[in-house]
């Protein structure tokens, strides 16, 4: 998919790209051709070009289709859903939350936690004080988790069947009226949705915030694959965690020994997604999750969903959290 991405690209470039493009897939054949695509993948230039064409004020999405926007502040939540390359909002509804407006910390605090979370359940049959159905949500997602951050059952849902509305706060669930959210239910796929929630209004992201992550993201995959450890390791904050809690004296030991190896290797990136991740601190954090697809010559094999927070830092990502 990335191949083809960047062909196409390469074919609305200038004549002299175009020209060298072909003259070396004359002269050496289509792996240098490869070679030469890849190469673009580095360039800035790129992904200036990409990016131009996306509606991105709420980050950059290859796979997710629906996004979920909630201000605690404003007590609104949006919904809107990305077609190709535009962003179109399909609804805006009052909301209520957690009574806490801070973040969430620990369980039973009555906050809505505040980051970016994947709906991974649709749930039915429910107590009819949840309304007609729910969304779950995964918080506590894993930069909660590292950051000791405690508490369950965060759920997008409905009021109660019974008609009783004396409640103008939740235990840090989301609520909004039963014909709205039986109207997603109709519109979504939780599968491919995922929920942004902030204190305030959703600040929207510069375009070029999304290219310094892009061309980062794949220098720094071009640095795993040619074993550049000093490169590679540049791409990693000095607060860095890894899923298993281990930090970045370690990781860095570990890295060593791993690249020190000189293994051949593969590694391709799709299904990109981009999301600004809101946070107290109100540093420019982002979640990026992606597929990768991972060979090495010494047989280890890795095909999953890839998972960084991340900071911009100098117009580059700075990695805090790995999985």
């Amino acid at each position: 998919m990335g191949f083809l991405l960047v062909i196409g690209v390469s074919l609305n470039a200038s004549n002299d790209k175009l020209y060298e493009i072909v003259s070396e897939y004359r002269e050496n054949g289509l792996e240098s051709i490869k070679s030469t695509l890849e190469k673009s993948l580095l360039d800035r230039e790129y992904w200036e070009s990409v990016v131009a064409k996306k509606d991105t004020k709420f980050g950059y999405y290859e796979s997710v289709k629906y996004i979920f926007i909630a201000s605690k502040k404003n007590a609104s939540l949006q919904l809107f859903e990305v077609d190709s390359n535009k962003l179109s909002q399909l609804s805006k509804a009052n909301a209520i939350f957690g009574e806490n407006q801070g973040d969430k910390k620990i369980q039973g605090d009555l906050a809505t936690p505040i980051g970016v979370y994947d709906l991974n359940k649709r749930l039915s049959g429910l107590d009819q004080y949840y309304g007609p159905l729910a969304f779950s949500t995964s918080y506590p997602n894993l930069y909660d988790r590292l950051n000791n951050k405690t508490g369950y059952g965060i759920w997008i849902h409905g009021l109660p069947l019974n008609g009783d509305r004396s409640e103008k706060s939740t235990r840090g669930c989301i609520v909004v009226e039963n014909n709205i959210l039986e109207q997603y239910d109709k519109t979504i796929n939780f599968k491919d949705s995922i929920l942004i929630t902030s204190i305030d209004n959703l600040a929207e992201v510069p375009k070029s915030a999304i290219v310094d992550i892009l061309q980062s993201l794949f220098i720094w995959r071009d640095a795993w694959i040619n074993n550049d450890l000093d490169l590679y390791l540049s791409f990693y904050d000095d607060s860095f965690t890894r899923f298993d809690r281990m930090k970045i004296d370690a990781f860095k030991d570990y890295k060593r020994r791993i690249f020190g190896k000189e293994e051949r290797k593969t590694i391709e990136f799709s299904e990109i997604n981009i999301a600004p991740y809101p946070n107290m601190e109100n540093q420019n954090m982002f979640r990026i999750t992606f597929f990768e697809d991972y060979k090495a010559d010494g047989g280890y094999k890795f095909k999953g969903i890839k998972e960084l927070y991340v900071l911009l830092k100098n117009n580059k990502m700075s990695i805090i959290v790995e999985r």
